[in-house]
């Protein structure tokens, strides 16, 4: 019996005329799976166990010592990825084809500190409305125990992708 190894997750940007091309949902769906690359910001989180629904998306991630701050612990930054990423993504899967989005805000609160030591958070990002020019979203990191550690909303720009960039 021989161990295979886990699947190696590939980073990039997808053009834009791909994206463009089919339902948010498929999408997302796509990155999730394996099928597209995983955005590169990713790679600062190592995001996995992923699961995704019509405006609901859920992954499990570690801080580690690379994302301490100079005070000893995990940086405000790791869970504004965390977050800003499940909202986004989130809004994306409600999207019809040639429809794209871009965050105008967010506000975070920090409710507890992360550290090494937290072991695996879980952040869900789930939509609230998705309309024809705007989306706002909900999302919420909590560890193992179920304890929230960080919540945050979103205001999030809906746009008709141009048909020369698709």
């Amino acid at each position: 019996m021989t161990d295979t190894p886990a699947p190696t997750a590939v980073y990039d940007v997808v053009p834009t005329s791909l994206m463009a091309s089919m339902p948010g949902l498929d999408f997302v769906r796509k990155i999730f799976s394996g099928e597209l690359p995983q955005p590169p910001i990713m790679e600062n989180v190592d995001p996995f166990d992923s699961t995704i629904e019509a405006g609901v998306v859920v992954f499990h991630s570690v801080p580690g010592f690379r994302h301490y701050n100079p005070i000893g612990s995990v940086h405000g930054g790791y869970a504004a990825i965390l977050l800003d990423s499940a909202m986004g993504l989130a809004v994306h899967t409600m999207l019809p084809v040639g429809t794209g989005y871009t965050t105008l805000e967010f506000k975070i609160s920090f409710i507890r500190g992360m550290s090494k030591d937290s072991g695996t958070v879980r952040t869900e990002g789930r939509t609230l409305n998705v309309g024809r020019r705007a989306a706002t979203a909900e999302a919420r990191i909590t560890d193992s125990k179920g304890q929230l550690i960080a919540h945050a909303t979103t205001t999030c720009l809906v746009f008709e992708i141009p048909k020369d960039a698709a």
